[in-house]
């Protein structure tokens, strides 16, 4: 019956979708031509003075919008997604840094969980993410603390023009693989709602080459690996955005969003399981809700911003083992409730063209419960966390910027120590886009609340992880050949960075019997970036080509007489050397195809990067595929996709023992009244 039923609407495509706007960036220059307009954005902005941000294409935002932030971050970013199965747990490595040491933002609250302090990426579908904006390092400061690898933004944005809009996606992929999107939009000047409605589900049951077991021939002594199935993988997602805009006056704007999701998932054994397929489950269901107001009023030489949200998570797991006589009997039950209230009251003010200034109070409170009806162990535990922020922004002779900035903040009423930053921006070349920029900045994170009392393990005499980061890159603009009959893009930029990390906070195996967390004493993170893009028109053809580099060396530096000489020096478990990306988009009188390739180099699964071992990750290419066609009849706007996602094949593992699907194909059929 499912498959009927959408069969049948994408034959009569009865419903819409568009593509998100192009924007991003305060326009200098705009060069128009046909099918793309050429676009350059201030790069030299005394409020960003040292900092290194990236922000995601609105073309990649279109073509994923199907996917997972996960799935997006890894194939057009320098964060490492390290991604237990296709559907499952994703977390992300910036900098060489562990999957803590990244904040998360939803249209400015944070959304780290604060019993595990990460991000589950997979949870996170591209549909709903207008922006995507992420700051590296050290620039993470000026959201908060704790990003010692550095911050990842998701925000919604508005469209004041809008009078009606209505949009349908729907999408049939192997596996079983169903997508289902649909927005709707209304409003004018003054106030403006948006609908946004999404329904995901996979049985995700891929076959693949079980390279953890292997039978051998008892004649010859041959092993051979045997083909396998990705069983009891399904999962489903389903969710709601709401947004209101409300615009009295030119000064004044007030919004209201509201994100709720509800997600179901089966959680597959290890590849490296031999017994029966039926001997133990693992399932998880998420629920969240989360829930942000704010006002901003804007003066002749002020702004002020005052912002309340809500984050709210319900985590159940379940692991059923198979008992001879018995059946499926309980082994773990563990319920997680978070609560968490998020406030925000910022002021800024240009005292001139050169110089300006922002003061920032945030106060959160956290309300969270683990339990395993099981074991019976669990912990229940609330956290006050209050910040105040302050920074100096100040431009000299219209060549150099600098930006002073403050946080201070205090942890269930201890007081954290100071964090400071200072940044700088010098125009190399007078009236040129060549911009050399550094920064040096400390940073500290607070031990999530499970590390400290998760049962069995945690351990309250955690200490704080603190760094130091030192940043030095070079960035420049230019527009090409501009003239009548366009131009072409070419935006650039090289960083290298170095952060040494006391504290670092491991879960290692005890001799109790179970893992905890301990402090390393050092851990010391280095290493280069390099992004590029180059967008404009040939002809009738336009084009997009985007690309990323990065060199990382993240090595642990603790004690040896602890941490054994085999761990000491060497390159932290998951996190690959070397990584880069590359995407190319053409365009061709409503014809357009993407190419996307991501690459990985190997990547050690224990902290002695033993390679005569088995337990350590192959490089591995990754190519994707996209073309379609847009077409348009009267008011009304189609599109139609062919996707091919690992177009050549290849087998890997992101996480050891946890396969990754070959081959796979998605049709979708988008429409827009």
């Amino acid at each position: 019956m499912r498959w009927r039923m959408s069969i049948w609407v994408l034959v009569f495509s009865i419903l819409p979708w568009s593509a998100f706007a192009d924007g991003g960036g305060i326009k200098d220059s705009v060069f128009l031509i046909k099918e793309v307009a050429v676009v350059s954005e201030r790069i030299f902005v005394k409020e960003e003075a040292g900092m290194k941000q990236s922000r995601v294409d609105t073309v990649v935002l279109r073509d994923k919008a199907n996917l997972s932030l996960s799935q997006l971050l890894s194939e057009n970013t320098p964060v490492f997604i390290k991604e237990h199965g296709r559907g499952a747990l994703a977390t992300a490595s910036f900098r060489g840094t562990a999957a803590s040491h990244t904040q998360v933002n939803w249209n400015g609250i944070n959304i780290n969980n604060p019993m595990a302090g990460m991000v589950d990426f997979s949870l996170i579908p591209v549909y709903i993410v207008d922006d995507l904006n992420l700051k590296h390092g050290s620039a993470s400061l000026a959201d908060r603390s704790g990003g010692l690898g550095g911050s990842i933004n998701i925000e919604n944005r508005v469209d004041w023009q809008n009078r009606f809009g209505l949009k349908y996606m729907q999408g049939i992929g192997s596996y079983s693989t169903f997508d289902e999107f649909l927005s709707l939009g209304f409003g004018g000047p003054q106030f403006q709602s948006s609908t946004r409605l999404y329904h995901n589900y996979s049985a995700n049951d891929f076959t693949f080459i079980n390279r953890g077991i292997a039978d051998v021939d008892p004649e010859t002594g041959g092993i051979t690996h045997p083909l396998d199935t990705n069983d009891n993988a399904d999962y489903t997602r389903y969710g709601i955005l709401q947004e209101f805009y409300f615009r009295p006056n030119m000064k004044n704007r007030l919004s209201l969003k509201w994100w709720g999701q509800a997600a179901d998932r089966s959680i597959p054994r290890a590849t490296s399981y031999e017994g029966p397929d039926n001997s133990n489950l693992n399932r998880q269901n998420d629920i969240d809700h989360k829930v942000v107001a704010d006002w901003k009023h804007y003066g002749e030489s002020g702004r002020l911003m005052l912002r309340s949200g809500y984050s709210g998570k319900q985590l159940d797991y379940s692991l059923r083992n198979q008992v001879p006589g018995v059946g499926l009997v309980p082994a773990i039950y563990s319920e997680s409730r978070q609560h968490s209230f998020l406030n925000t009251l910022s002021y800024s003010h240009d005292f001139s063209d050169k110089f300006s200034a922002e003061g920032r109070v945030d106060a959160d409170y956290h309300d969270v419960v683990s339990r395993d009806t099981v074991t019976g162990s669990g912990y229940e535990r609330e956290r006050a966390e209050v910040s105040w922020f302050l920074s100096v922004r100040r431009n000299f002779a219209g060549r150099f910027n600098v930006n002073l900035m403050l946080r201070q903040d205090w942890i269930d009423w201890d007081r954290a120590p100071i964090v400071p930053y200072l940044g700088f921006d010098f125009r190399v070349l007078k009236g040129e886009d060549l911009i050399l920029k550094g920064n040096i900045a400390r940073n500290y994170k607070v031990p999530s609340l499970n590390s400290l009392y998760w049962q069995p393990g945690g351990n309250p005499d955690l200490q704080a992880e603190e760094g130091l980061s030192y940043e030095l890159g070079l960035e420049y603009q230019a527009i090409l050949f501009g003239g009548r009959g366009g131009g072409h893009l070419l935006k650039t930029e090289l960083t290298a960075y170095r952060s040494d990390i006391n504290n670092w906070i491991i879960w290692i195996p005890s001799f109790k019997g179970y893992w905890e967390p301990q402090n390393v004493r050092r851990v010391l993170a280095r290493g280069l970036e390099f992004n590029a893009q180059l967008q404009g028109s040939l002809g009738p053809v336009a084009y997009k080509t985007a690309g990323t580099y990065s060199y990382t060396r993240s090595t642990n530096y603790g004690d040896p007489l602890v941490w054994s000489d085999e761990s000491f020096g060497k390159q932290l478990p998951y996190i690959p050397v070397h990584s880069g990306n590359v995407m190319v988009n053409l365009s061709y009188r409503g014809f357009f195809l993407t190419w996307q390739h991501n690459s990985y180099s190997e990547r050690y699964t224990t902290s002695s990067n033993d390679l005569t071992r088995r337990d350590w990750l192959y490089p591995y290419f990754m190519n994707d595929l996209i073309v379609g066609k847009d077409f348009r009849w009267n008011k009304v706007s189609f599109t139609a996709e062919f996707k091919v996602y690992n177009l050549f094949d290849e087998t890997y593992h992101s996480v050891l023992y946890r396969p990754m699907p070959g081959r796979n194909y998605l049709l979708m059929l988008m429409i827009k009244l």
